[in-house]
């Protein structure tokens, strides 16, 4: 690829009313995309790819069926109503890109993804459909998901994991998160300027306070800090400007 690249997550619950099952936030999603398509237009941004978090759409049914990152299901309904959830909710994010003229495309992860070693096995996510369909001019869509898993069926993937796999594999310049905080926040509920090691939040840092079976801020700044990029975690009124090559919120490695 050539140009600048970005990889950005949406976060679900900056999208979705993370408390109420598969409940859009609409006037959020609208804000997210002009954002997105204003900053593709002024051609601040070459090439793009969007991934999205699953909030009360795909954390809620995850949550019900008792799946998480490592513990899967053989229950095919309950595969379903996971990545059923989340292909509602990536039509929704997919009708309102395209209709600011977003040239988006879904590239679903369970389709394609495998942890063959089991749960706590090494992911296998090819990226050659998201590099090409970039190359090619367009904005691909990806989700949270289930993910095959040995020995225990269907385990989730997390968008924050796909966010590094593609990052790393696309050789992104700059990767963001936009989350419902301005930044990851200190013990005084102040924006922390910049994470280099996770040792110097760990204490900080807990779970989510909605359901969410993916492991909230602290795994998102673990993963983070395994990119070779800078990442940003920020808030939505930020993500214009991270969009347009400013750096808010925490800066992660």
């Amino acid at each position: 690829m050539t140009g600048s690249t970005v990889v950005c997550k949406l976060g679900g619950s900056v999208i979705t009313e993370k408390d109420r099952p598969e409940t859009l936030d609409a006037p959020a999603l609208d804000a997210a995309c002009d954002a997105i398509a204003g900053a593709l237009a002024d051609g601040l941004v070459d090439d793009l790819v969007i991934v999205h978090g699953g909030g009360s759409f795909g954390h809620h049914h995850a949550s019900a069926h008792g799946v998480t990152t490592t513990a899967g299901t053989h229950d095919v309904g309950a595969v379903m109503d996971v990545h059923g959830a989340m292909t509602t909710l990536n039509r929704f994010v997919l009708d309102r890109l395209h209709e600011r003229g977003v040239d988006a495309i879904p590239v679903h992860p369970l389709s394609v993804g495998a942890r063959a070693d089991g749960p706590e096995g090494d992911l296998t996510f090819p990226t050659d459909a998201a590099a090409t369909l970039v190359e090619e001019g367009f904005v691909p869509v990806l989700h949270g998901d289930g993910v095959a898993t040995a020995t225990e069926g269907v385990t989730v993937i997390s968008g924050d994991e796909l966010v590094v796999e593609l990052a790393g594999d696309l050789g992104a310049d700059r990767v963001g998160l936009c989350s419902t905080v301005p930044g990851v926040l200190d013990g005084a509920g102040d924006v922390i300027p910049r994470i280099d090691a996770f040792a110097e939040v760990a204490d900080l840092l807990g779970a989510s306070e909605s359901t969410d079976v993916s492991g909230g801020m602290a795994a998102k700044v673990e993963e983070l800090l395994a990119l070779g990029s800078p990442a940003f975690i920020f808030g939505p009124d930020d993500l214009e400007g991270f969009l347009r090559g400013e750096s808010p919120g925490t800066r992660i490695g």
